[in-house]
């Protein structure tokens, strides 16, 4: 009897302690200063997870496959299961391969899509799944601005109209992250005349302007993207890349790491650095 009360003593000690490890992880976890921007390593894809210090979530693309899932549960508390909005560039498999795991596990809030479909079956897969829980979709519209909080939005530049009978690169969402003085540009796989597109529109101020301190390259570092007319409207601190290891489509292409060399952009890649983390508390920005 007298062994069992200090076996439960101890039990109950290490529940405390466990308690307050938790307590305290959530305090950390909740207390976020400025806006983080994620770059997961999903291998041949994109996926990008935004959490501004309030606690709001933007995911843009889930990658090819379930790999999202593990990428995620490395820079979200192991106890939140919601994200805000679930933004699908287009819907190419290696965009949204991992978006019916994610919206399976995850309560989402909104969907946002380009507008143009396709028949391959994950699409048609997290078409159900956004029908059957009732998610809120809606359709990426030039002009729409997502408010974050904390003075941190997301605009969108593009599609502009309906573009249902694009191809899907083309049909790509392109948005641009503005927090105080820093900006990111997502571009989805949008290819050179999009680029050029863009430019017509937002080339100069007072249109709103491309300028942006990181650059999502298009299309993995492709070299039917990233021009060096648009990398020159951008302007870019950083160039992310976002592509896998060794993959069969030799992205990222030596001709687009030496225009970026060209024009002294520095480059980060998914494929050698695994997640990359830009913070940013509204004037600098950190990079891990």
């Amino acid at each position: 009897m007298q062994n069992f009360g200090k076996n439960f003593r101890y039990f109950f000690l290490c529940l405390l302690v466990l308690a307050c490890f938790f307590v305290w992880y959530a305090v950390y976890a909740e207390n976020r200063q400025g806006l983080e921007v994620y770059f997961l390593d999903v291998g041949q894809g994109d996926a990008i997870f935004i959490e501004t210090s309030n606690g709001n979530q933007i995911l843009i693309d889930a990658g090819p496959n379930r790999q999202v899932l593990r990428e995620l549960s490395k820079v979200m508390p192991f106890y939140d299961r919601s994200i805000d909005v679930v933004m699908e560039s287009h819907p190419d498999s290696d965009h949204i391969g991992g978006l019916p795991e994610v919206l399976g596990r995850y309560d989402v809030t909104l969907v946002i899509e380009s507008g143009v479909g396709s028949d391959n079956a994950v699409y048609v897969e997290t078409e159900k799944i956004i029908s059957e829980k009732r998610i809120k979709k809606i359709l990426a519209r030039r002009g729409m601005q997502i408010n974050l909080g904390d003075g941190a939005h997301l605009d969108i530049l593009f599609p502009d109209r309906d573009i249902s009978g694009l191809d899907t690169n083309d049909a790509s969402i392109v948005a641009r992250l503005i927090y105080g003085e820093n900006e990111f540009l997502f571009t989805g796989d949008s290819p050179k005349k999009m680029e050029k597109y863009l430019v017509s529109l937002d080339g100069n101020p007072p249109a709103g302007g491309l300028q942006s301190d990181v650059l999502k390259l298009g299309h993995h570092g492709s070299k039917t993207s990233s021009s060096e007319e648009f990398l020159g409207y951008v302007k870019p601190l950083y160039a992310v890349i976002s592509a896998g290891k060794n993959n069969r489509y030799g992205h990222p292409h030596q001709e687009i790491l030496e225009r970026l060399n060209q024009f002294k952009i520095p480059y980060l890649r998914t494929d050698e650095k695994g997640i990359i983390k830009i913070k940013t508390d509204g004037e600098n920005l950190h990079v891990f």
